[in-house]
This record gives C-alpha cells, structure tokens and sequence, in this order.
C-alpha cells in the first residue's frame, strides 16, 4: 500500500523519546521521520535529561514571579519581637523547612500553618510559598486531598507557579482525577516550553491511560464500519499468495448470465462463498460476511475460505474479536489448504501486533513459515513486523527471502529499500545512506509502475532535507495511485516542512478527504495542524472523527490522546491564558 500511514510501534516511537500524543501540543520545525511526521518544540524537547532535574522541595519563595520583600528566605529583623508581620511568617516558614529536611513532616506541616496565619493577606508570593511548602509536607505523608487543596491555594495566588501545578498534578493522579492531572500538566509543559523531562513523563503516561480507558469503552461499543474501497484493495494488494482475494475461476461463474448493461454475472452453484467473492469482484463490500456465513453455516465445500474471508473483513471493519474464532478455526483445518492456514496465521499474526502482543505474534508468523516455507508473503509480511520491532536485520533476510521465492515483487524490494535506510539513518553512516539512497532509485527504475517505492523514497528524501526531489516522488505516487489519499496528506506535510506553506498543504489534507472521507489519517494530520494554528474546537473536532474511523482499540487510544492534549490546552488557555506558540 503507497505511502501507508506510519504505525505506532509498541513501546517504543521512534521520535527522539517524545510520544506522538505530542503531536497535540508542541510545535516547531517540522520532521518528517520515517513514515509520518512528527512535530517538535525546537527539537530541543527531545534532548533527554535537559531539564530533568528533580524539582526541590521546601522552598523560600514562589517562583515565577518579581522579587517580594522575602527574597533572602530571612527574616526581616534580629528579635521575634522586632520582626514584621511577613517576617515572623518568614521565620516559622525557615523553621518548618529544617524540620521538613530532617523529616518531621507533622511539625514542618505546623510550622507552614503558622506561617500561612501570620503573613499579611496582600502577600500574595509569600503565601503561596507557604502553601506549597505545606503540601510538600503532606505529599511526604501521602495525604494527596490535602496536597490538592493547598496547591490549590498556591496557584490561585500565584496562577504560573510551576512546582504548585505540578504538585498538584502528582495528587490528581494519585487520587485517579486523570482530566485535572492532564490540565495541570499541560499548563506545566507550557510553562517550562517542554523542557522538563518530568512534567512530560507524566503527561505522557496520563495521555496514554487516559486514552486507553476511553477506547476501551468507545471500541467495545462502536459500530462497525467498512473502509474505503481503496484501502480494501491496498489491503488485499499486499498478499500475492491469498486464495480469497483471488478472482473467481473460469468454470465458478458463467459469462452468458451477463446482461446488456454489463453487470456481473451470476454465480453457476448456490456457494455464499462464491457469492462473497463475486460481491467482492463488484466491490460490494458489505455483503461478504453475511454470505460467507451462509456458506460457513451450511458447511458448503469452501467452509475453509469462507471462514477466512469472514475474518479477514471482521479485521477491516474493526472486528478483531469475532475475526479470532474464524481464524484460529482456519489454522486448525489440518485438511486445508496449507496456503489458507498460512494466510491466516499471518492476518492473525498482524492482528496480534496491532493488539501490542509482539511475541505471540511472531509466534505465528513463525509458524508460517514452518507450514508453507515457499509462501513469499510470509517473509514479505514478517520481514514489515521485523521492522516495527527494530529488527532491521532479520527485517531484510526475510524480504531476501520473499524477494528469491517472488523476483518480481517490487513491494518486497521497495521495503527492504526501507529497511536498509533506516539502520543507515540511525546509525548516523554516511556511505550506507548513501548506498541506501541508491537503492531506491534501482527500485523505481526496474519497478516504474510500483508506487510504494516512490512514497518510501520519498519519506527517505525527506528526512535527507531533499524536499524537492521528494516532491517529486509523491506526484509520481499520485500519477499511479490517484485516488490514494494518505499520498495527499504526505505530500501536504512536506509543503509544511518545506515551504511552511500552510495554505498548501491544508488543501492537500483537504483533497485526501474529497478522495476518501474515511482517510482518519488525514483528519488526524489535520486535526495536528489546527492545534498548531491555535484552533483546538477545530482540531477536537478533526481528532473525533478519526477516533470514529479507526480500526483498532490501540489507534483508537492514540487518538484520544491527541484529542484529551488538544483539550486540555482549551482549559489551560481558559483558566490561565497560556498557550503555546502557533503557526
């Protein structure tokens, strides 16, 4: 499939450290990486262990903020007698932070208190301090309502006070407020312009709860939706070996049933299977799995392929847990066709790294290849999970493989292609890179009419800052594919990179929607480029109806990620006025 859309890889993300719900929040230089483009602050975000530092507790003052007459962390006068209202708070403040050091949390948390009842009402840094130094208190105690409601004090008298809102975003999570957290957070990311490792970790780690707790809902209960007919044919184009995608035999259809206005002809025996494949023939999609049940229910002749069609269009609408009894049942049919069961190991296999489950994957994968060792899609499809698990190296001995059981498959040779560059590309060497580059172009001189090889080379060009040339390539992927619609968002995120031309490249994304209005690739993308346009009702709007294409629970959650950032931003924005910079 050209220019696929990029798939997230199971703990790790291939973007420097940073997780893609950052997408949703960070702007700057935009990178293309790989296969999808990454948007990140400067790219100084990525630089681990800048600012990372563990944040001190007690302090002496608040901070952000002007200089207050508290500055010294002293008191204002020799005598208790002779201080000031500010500087006896000042006094029971510095005491409270020598018990705290010495661990004696219940008599610093009496010290803050009577720091919080001396000082002066109008000391509006001060006595915050001194409510975030009592909830540091309580944090040591674990008693997180009350680290809640004094952070809660500290920052409606401080709002940009980085430590109370990050204090405060630890309880929330502590006390399972997953939205508070987030928004805490995020206006911590702002503040510190994504360069804490810390307040990024968390927020990280709440996005992705966050967004596994609503998929999880949302995909146990949502309707099953059929792709576009381009990304079905895409689909079935990458299997070379698969029986059901096949075209009906001479003799299973009968070409005088035609009539005058060429409609498809009837099938000759009363087969649901048969019926599926000449409904897929007509692309009418819809009704397969209703007559591959029918042939599954009579136990017809082609039970075995009907079994495996039915599954294989539960996985393309979503289905994945009535997709698993068909295929487990196909894979056990020792009697089969040792190419069904293969074909069906490897949709499973897929299936398994979709659901995060690498070893139970490869497991089948494996199990491939020992049953059917001359299957070319085995190793075409192992040597893509190879990639996804960052193992380049066996990623292309398996498309070796595929490539001497199956010459001509340009697919295979324009993935290896891949491959090749991105073990270059990582491992900084210059004259591999070099020979990758190189062999992309003898991919698309000896496969001309392959798209994919375009679109990968062009995402290798890309990332080499070749944006011209990588142009290029995506017209000629448009050229062969022109009703592709992730070729348009790609293309239009160069113009992004490139140009900063933003214009162009929304009406890129705009026309891979006109092409295909299920793409939640690009309403993701589009839904990314509003946030950094400072448009988040556009953008959470974009991002809901990706969440309603997706087709899995694991896209499904990456997406509520994106969506939860982009609303998060609309509270801090709200509730404190900081957003970060847009385009």
């Amino acid at each position: 499939m050209a220019a696929s859309k990029p798939v997230e890889v199971p703990g790790g993300g291939g973007t420097g450290g940073l997780s893609r719900w950052q997408l949703a929040l960070v702007l700057g230089t935009p990178i293309l990486l790989g296969a999808g483009a990454v948007y990140l602050w400067g790219r100084r975000a990525a630089r681990r262990g800048k600012g990372a530092s563990e944040r001190k507790t007690p302090e002496g003052r608040a901070s952000p903020g002007p200089g207050s007459e508290s500055g010294s962390g002293q008191p204002d006068g020799p005598g208790h007698e002779e201080m000031s209202p500010l500087g006896r708070a000042q006094a029971a403040k510095n005491k409270g932070n020598k018990y705290f050091k010495a661990g004696k949390y219940e008599l610093a948390i009496q010290c803050y208190t009577e720091a919080i009842s001396l000082c002066p009402p109008e000391k509006n840094l001060d006595l915050s301090t001194f409510y975030q130094n009592r909830a540091a208190a309580y944090e040591q105690l674990q008693k997180w309502t009350e680290v809640a409601q004094d952070c809660t004090k500290a920052v409606e008298l401080n709002p940009k006070y980085v430590k109370a809102l990050f204090r405060r975003a630890k309880a929330h999570e502590k006390l399972d407020n997953k939205k508070e957290c987030l928004e805490d957070v995020t206006a911590v990311c702002i503040l510190e312009a994504f360069q804490n490792q810390q307040s990024m970790l968390l927020a990280d780690k709440v996005l992705k709860l966050l967004g596994k707790e609503k998929a999880k809902e949302k995909y146990k209960n949502r309707e099953p939706l059929m792709p576009s007919p381009q990304f079905i044919k895409s689909y079935f184009s990458s299997f070379t070996d698969d029986i059901i995608s096949q075209p009906l035999l001479k003799g299973e259809k009968s070409d005088e049933d035609k009539d005058k206005e060429g409609e498809a002809s009837e099938v000759k025996e009363n087969s649901g299977y048969l019926r599926a494949k000449q409904y897929m023939e007509e692309e009418n999609y819809d009704k397969i799995i209703s007559e591959s049940t029918k042939e599954i229910e009579a136990k017809g002749r082609y039970m075995a392929e009907a079994l495996l069609l039915r599954a294989t269009f539960y996985l393309l609408i979503g289905n994945a847990s009535a997709a698993k009894p068909d295929l487990d049942q196909v894979i056990s049919m020792e009697d089969a066709n040792v190419k069904l069961r293969a074909n069906a190991l490897i949709k499973r296999g897929s299936m398994y790294m979709q659901q995060q489950q690498p070893m139970l994957s490869t497991q089948d994968f494996n199990m491939a290849a020992d049953i059917d060792p001359q299957n070319a899609d085995v190793y075409h499809h192992r040597g893509q999970l190879k990639i996804l698990l960052d193992q380049i190296e066996e990623a292309v001995e398996d498309f070796d493989e595929c490539i001497r059981l199956r010459p001509n498959s340009a697919l295979a040779q324009a993935q290896k292609c891949f491959a090749l560059y991105r073990q270059a590309y990582t491992g900084s060497n210059a004259l591999t890179v070099q020979a990758a580059m190189k062999g992309f172009e003898d991919v698309i001189k000896n496969f001309p009419r392959c798209a994919e090889g375009y679109a990968l080379y062009a995402q290798a060009l890309t990332d080499q800052q070749q944006f011209g040339k990588a142009d290029e390539m995506y017209d000629k992927c448009i050229d062969l594919e022109p009703d592709n619609a992730t070729t348009y968002v790609h293309k239009g995120l160069l113009q992004l990179q490139w140009k900063q031309d933003l214009d162009k490249g929304l009406e890129l994304i705009s026309k891979a929607i006109e092409i295909d209005n299920k793409c939640d690739f690009a309403y993701e993308t589009m839904g990314t480029i509003e946030v950094q346009r400072g448009n988040l009702d556009k953008a959470i709007e974009m991002f809901n109806k990706a969440i309603n294409l997706a087709k899995s629970e694991m896209e499904m959650a990456h997406l509520y990620s994106l969506c939860d950032a982009a609303y998060a931003q609309t509270e801090v924005a709200k509730k404190y006025g900081l957003k970060p910079p847009t385009l």
